[in-house]
């Protein structure tokens, strides 16, 4: 039987954790076994730059860090739950992708 890989990632944390949270509740709600979120790696985007604007003065460095959270949900292909599931608001910054695996 055909399986459906859903992969998310965002920079917040709570919106992808609510966004899992809901896909779980849509499959549990029609009866279908759920494994995952499975949490992946956090990818860490570090930037150093310096604080004076002119570059004169003091070598004071300011450092900047982005997350990105990463979440893994296998489900058995059903049509109902992935008609449910496409038709779900998701936010700008949380990123989806949905693949079909045999």
């Amino acid at each position: 039987m055909p399986k459906v890989r859903i992969k998310l990632n965002s920079i917040d944390i709570e919106m992808l954790n609510s966004i899992c949270d809901s896909i779980k509740a849509i499959a549990k709600k029609s009866g279908i076994s759920v494994s995952g979120p499975v949490p992946l790696p956090t990818k860490r985007l570090k930037v150093t730059t310096r604080k004076s604007p002119c570059g004169d003065g003091t070598a004071t460095f300011d450092n900047f860090e982005m997350r990105i959270h990463k979440r893994l949900i296998d489900l058995p292909a059903n049509e109902k739950v992935l008609h449910h599931i496409m038709r779900m608001q998701i936010p700008k910054n949380v990123n989806i992708k949905i693949e079909i695996k045999d």
